[in-house]
C-alpha cells in the first residue's frame, strides 16, 4: 500500500433518495452506512465496481435547505468509455449535460458536466480503450 492513499470524498446531501438514485445511475453501488456525530447524521459510502475509492454522502438530520457550496469546491470526475452513449442513457433518465461535450484543449479528451440533485458538478471524461 502507498504511504498516502485517497480513501473518499464527502458531499453533504439533503435528499437521500434523490442522491442515491443519481449516483446509482452513474454506476455507484452502496458499500455501507452508519450513524455518526452523536447520532445526528447518516453517512453512506458509495463506490464504483473494481475501484477502492469511495464517495461519502452525508445526511444531517433535519436538514431540508440546500447547502451553500461556495466557490472553492470544483467537481467529481468519472472516466467514461463512450461519452455519447452515456449521455444518451442519462438523457432517458432526465439528466442533461450543462453544455454539449467539448475538449478542454486541442487533442484532449472530450468532456462535459452534469449536476447531481444537490447541484454538485460531475465531470464525465471520455477515455476510450
Amino acid at each position: 500500500m502507498p504511504a498516502v492513499q485517497l480513501l473518499h470524498t464527502m458531499l453533504r446531501v439533503v435528499d437521500e433518495e434523490k442522491a442515491l438514485a443519481f449516483y446509482s445511475t452513474l454506476g455507484f453501488e452502496e458499500r455501507g452506512r452508519k450513524r455518526v456525530g452523536g447520532d445526528t447524521a447518516t453517512i453512506i459510502f458509495l463506490g464504483l465496481p473494481g475501484d477502492d475509492n469511495e464517495l461519502e454522502l452525508t445526511l444531517n438530520d433535519g436538514r431540508t435547505e440546500p447547502y451553500d457550496q461556495g466557490d472553492a469546491y470544483g467537481h467529481i470526475a468519472l472516466a467514461i468509455q463512450d461519452l455519447d452513449a452515456e449521455l444518451a442513457r442519462l438523457a432517458e433518465l432526465g439528466i442533461e449535460p450543462e453544455k454539449p461535450p467539448y475538449s478542454a484543449y486541442p487533442g484532449g479528451s472530450r468532456i462535459c458536466f452534469v449536476r447531481d440533485p444537490d447541484d454538485y458538478r460531475v465531470e464525465l471524461i471520455e477515455r476510450k480503450g
